[in-house]
C-alpha cells in the first residue's frame, strides 16, 4: 500500500484542500476493471491517499494525462456542475495518421454511446462537438490538438474517424500499429511499434475552485509519447 501511495504522489501535478490533479500514466484504469487485472485503478490509489477521494471524470485505460480528483463532497458537486455546464476546458494531444491540416476545425456530429465497447456517429445519438487543430505535420502523421466541447465516451476517437483519419494505434476505430522499420530505413535489431497504445494524451485541464479562482494544469507527455514524437521529428520530418 505504501508503494501505491508513493506512486500516486509522484503523479500529482496540483493539490489544494479540495482538489488534486494527477498525470495518469497509460495503462492505468480509471476504475476497477471487471474480469481482469492489469493495474490497481486510479480511484483505488486515490482512496488509499485520501479515503474521501472521488474521480471527477475518467480517461480510457490507454489514454494518459490530466485527471481531476475531488477530496470532499462539496468539491465533487462543484466540479460536477462545471462539467454539466461545459465550463471545464480540456485539451488533448493525439498523433493521427496522415497529413491533416486542420485549423480550429469543428466536428459537430451526434454520437450513439449505447453500443457496448464501441460508439458511432448516429443522428439519434447525443449532441457532440470537438475542435481540432494541427500542431505539427510530419510526412505520415500529424500531431493534433483536440478540444472537446462535450464529453462523450470515445468522442475524440470517433470524431477523428468521421474525418477519415485515426489515432495512431487505435485499432478499435481504424487506426494501425506502425512499426519503426516502416519509418527508419536500414533498421536493425528488434522491430517494434512506434507506440504500444493509441497515441492520445490529456494535455491540459482548466476549472474553477470553490472560491471561483481559475486553475489551469498542464500534464507533460509520458515517456512513450515523448519517444514517439522524437522518432517522428527525426525520421518523418516533412
Amino acid at each position: 500500500m505504501k508503494n501505491s501511495i508513493r506512486e500516486f504522489e509522484s503523479w500529482i501535478l496540483y493539490r489544494d484542500d479540495d482538489f488534486i490533479v494527477v498525470n495518469k500514466p497509460p495503462f492505468v484504469p480509471s476504475l476497477h476493471e471487471r474480469g481482469k487485472f492489469t493495474h490497481i485503478s486510479l480511484l483505488e490509489m486515490a482512496r488509499e491517499f485520501n479515503p474521501d477521494a472521488t474521480l471527477c471524470h475518467r480517461l480510457d485505460r490507454e489514454t494518459s494525462g490530466a485527471v481531476v480528483i475531488a477530496l470532499n463532497a462539496d468539491a465533487y458537486r462543484h466540479m460536477s456542475i462545471q462539467f454539466e455546464d461545459r465550463k471545464v476546458e480540456k485539451i488533448y494531444h493525439a498523433v493521427v495518421e496522415g497529413q491533416i491540416h486542420f485549423n480550429d476545425h469543428l466536428v459537430d456530429l451526434p454520437i450513439q454511446t449505447e453500443i457496448p465497447g464501441r460508439v458511432r456517429i448516429d443522428r439519434s445519438g447525443k449532441p457532440s462537438a470537438t475542435f481540432f487543430k494541427a500542431l505539427e505535420v510530419f510526412r505520415h502523421f500529424t500531431l493534433m490538438e483536440c478540444q472537446p466541447v462535450t464529453g462523450r465516451m470515445h468522442q475524440i476517437r470517433v470524431h477523428l474517424e468521421s474525418q477519415n483519419t485515426h489515432i495512431l494505434g487505435d485499432e478499435l476505430y481504424g487506426g494501425k500499429m506502425f512499426l519503426l522499420s516502416q519509418l527508419k530505413r536500414k533498421h536493425k535489431g528488434e522491430d517494434s511499434p512506434l507506440i504500444k497504445r493509441f497515441a492520445l494524451h490529456a494535455a491540459l485541464i482548466a476549472f474553477r475552485k470553490l472560491n471561483d479562482e481559475v486553475v489551469g494544469v498542464e500534464a507533460p507527455y509520458p515517456k512513450d509519447m515523448e519517444v514517439l514524437l522524437k522518432i517522428l521529428r527525426k525520421y518523418d520530418a516533412v
